[in-house]
Order: structure tokens, then sequence, then C-alpha cells
């Protein structure tokens, strides 16, 4: 009986016989990354062969998508490998594979819904790998490319506000602003401490990865941000937060001293003591989900149910 093929692979012409020196890793789940790689590949003459990129299907199951990621993979004069899972690994799984497709010394986990805030954004990073070679470093993002839809003002008003943090605001707290939308990650470190594969679904992944990190390595915080144009509804939101809870209480259980600083801990731990909490969530989503309503009183409704739903895990 055959085995059961569990992975495509697709190099392009370019890859053959080098040996890059950053390695970037683009997981997308139905996410077109296309726009993502042909502006990337916009530096390829000025890297000549010393970055490559790996592109990560987890499982999409999309056979359109896969063949328009193929095609713009084949096209690049990047050096470039695309993984196409025929099952969905999950976000911590799936950056832990990617990892193991990389021949660089450095990775630069990048999300297909980021793009380069400035032309020479992969310079930088090749650059700060042969110059410094810090074992993590956090580029930073914008929403400077962001749509601005009415729609998405909600999440770009939160967004704005908690994540789009200047690099000299974000070395004050190096540990609690890593995300791995646009995340520099040296080799031998990642394989030290790669992502924890028992985290599933949506959120925390990447905050439990760093704080081991950063019990081992500086975090290096840099203004080299990209955009993120992937902007939720606050519905969408909803949905994401309530997914978030199990990986949450897993996230506090192993790293409560730490977490415990954050603000969502504090008023998740505040909003445990209300009584009748768990017959507020439902008019605090409610709330947030009303489009009468202005998107600062939104946003401020959204986080309340954010913590109500995490007050369980505190």
């Amino acid at each position: 009986m055959n085995a059961e093929v569990t992975e495509y692979l697709l190099d392009n012409p370019a890859r053959a016989a080098t040996r890059p020196v950053l390695s970037v890793l683009i997981p997308f789940w139905r996410d077109d990354p296309c726009d993502l790689l042909r502006a990337l590949d916009r530096e390829a003459v000025r890297l000549d062969k010393s970055v490559e990129v790996v592109v990560l299907d987890d499982g999409s199951g999309d056979d359109a998508l896969a063949e328009k990621v193929a095609q713009a993979i084949h096209g690049l004069a990047m050096p470039a490998r695309f993984v196409r899972l025929m099952r969905n690994q999950g976000r911590s799984r799936g950056r832990n594979r990617l990892a193991a497709h990389a021949r660089g010394s450095a990775y630069l986990f990048l999300d297909a819904d980021m793009r380069p805030d400035d032309d020479r954004f992969l310079t930088f990073w090749a650059d700060l790998v042969a110059r410094e070679d810090p074992a993590l470093a956090f580029g930073g993002f914008s929403l400077k490319q962001a749509p601005k839809d009415g729609k998405f003002a909600v999440h770009r008003r939160m967004a704005m506000k908690a994540e789009c943090v200047p690099f000299d605001q974000r070395a004050r707290r190096p540990e609690k602003y890593v995300y791995t939308c646009n995340l520099l990650v040296r080799r031998d470190a990642f394989y030290a401490e790669n992502f924890d594969e028992s985290f599933t679904g949506w959120g925390w992944e990447d905050v439990e990865w760093a704080a081991r990190m950063s019990r081992r390595y500086t975090v290096v915080h840099v203004d080299n941000p990209a955009s993120h144009l992937g902007l939720d509804t606050v519905s969408g939101l909803v949905a994401k937060y309530e997914q978030s809870v199990g990986n949450y209480a897993r996230l506090v259980q192993e790293h409560r001293e730490l977490v415990s600083q954050y603000p969502s801990y504090k008023a998740a731990q505040l909003l445990r003591k209300a009584p009748g909490l768990r017959g507020w969530r439902p008019f605090l989503k409610s709330l947030a989900l009303s489009p009468l309503l202005p998107s600062a009183t939104r946003a401020f409704s959204l986080r309340l149910y954010r913590a109500a739903l995490y007050a369980d895990a505190v």
C-alpha cells in the first residue's frame, strides 16, 4: 500500500546551486501571497540570491490558488520553494514545517497579508544578519498600506493603539511586542525553541514562544516595518477571540509571571470579580457588533468582551 502524500514541493529555477543567508518564510491559508512575492522580488537583483523565499500552503484545499502561487514562484528571480500541504497543520506546526525547508542561517517569518513599507525591506534584514546576527529581531508593522474601509475601522483603531508601536517604545518591553508577521530568528535559536505544536486554533502561540525565547536570548527591536493588510471585521475578531480562550489559558498557566503584566490579564482579573459576568458577555458582544455605535465605543466594548472571555482563564 502506498504511503499517503502529505506535501508537494515546487522549486523555481533560481533555487538550484544557491546558498542563501536569509530565508523568508511565508505561511498562508486561503490568503493569496502573490502580491507579496512580487513586492519582495523587486529586491532580487540587489540581493544577488543571498535571500530565498519559502511559501507554505497550510492545507487551503484551493487548487486554483495553489496553481496561481506555483506560477508566481516559478517566475521569481529570487530563489524560491513552494510547499503545499494536503491537510491543515495549524499555525505552530505549519511554521515549524516551513523552517524545515529553509536553508539560510536566519529566518524571516512574514505573513502573507503583509507588504513591505520600504523598497529596501529585505536588504535591511540581510544587512542586519551580516552585521549583528541577532537571535531574535522584530521589525514592527504598520497600517500604512492597509484598507481604510469603514468595516475595518474598529480593528484599525485597536491595532493603531496596541500593536503599531514605534521601535523605541517596543524596546522598553521587548518580549511583549513579538509577532510572527515580520520577525527575524537566527537558525540555531529557532531550533532551541521552536513553536509549541500543542497550541491549536487561533492566537497566543507566538506570544508563548516569545516568552520562552526571551528567557534565553535578547529580543532586538528595529525600525523596518511592513503594512498589515489583513484587517478584520468586528465579527471576524469576535470569532477569533472566542476561539483563542483555550490558548490564552495555556499561556497564563505556563507564563503567569510575565503575562500578569499585560493589560489583557489585568482587565480579565478585574472582570472575573464582577457579579453575573457570564450574563454580561452577550451584551458586550452586541455593543461591539453594533454598526450604529462610534468605532471608539465598539473598540472599547470589544476589548471588554475579550477580557470577559479571558476571565475564566486567569
